[in-house]
């Protein structure tokens, strides 16, 4: 899908409506403007809270991955008493 877009005061342009609804942007949202072989292209950024960005670090990520798999293949325990949890720990 293509549309005409006019470059405004201040370099700033609007997205016409079908396109915005396409790219699922928002007033307020980040993109990614890149020149590229065709012309320019903006791609929609997705940003998270530097107080959430340690879950989302690649060694995190790596280690909720084994515990998905673990849990998948049934290698869990489940305790409903904290003492016997604490034992089976220290076995």
């Amino acid at each position: 899908m293509s549309e005409i877009a006019k470059i405004q005061r201040n370099f700033q342009i609007t997205l016409p409506a079908p396109i915005r609804k396409q790219a699922n942007v928002q007033v307020g949202d980040l993109v990614e403007v890149e020149v590229c072989e065709d012309g320019v292209l903006l791609r929609p950024v997705t940003t998270v809270d530097r107080k959430q960005a340690w879950f989302w670090s690649k060694p995190w990520q790596a280690e909720e991955k084994k515990v998905e798999s673990d849990l998948k293949k049934g290698r869990v325990k489940v305790s409903n008493n904290i003492d016997k949890f604490l034992d089976e720990l220290d076995k």
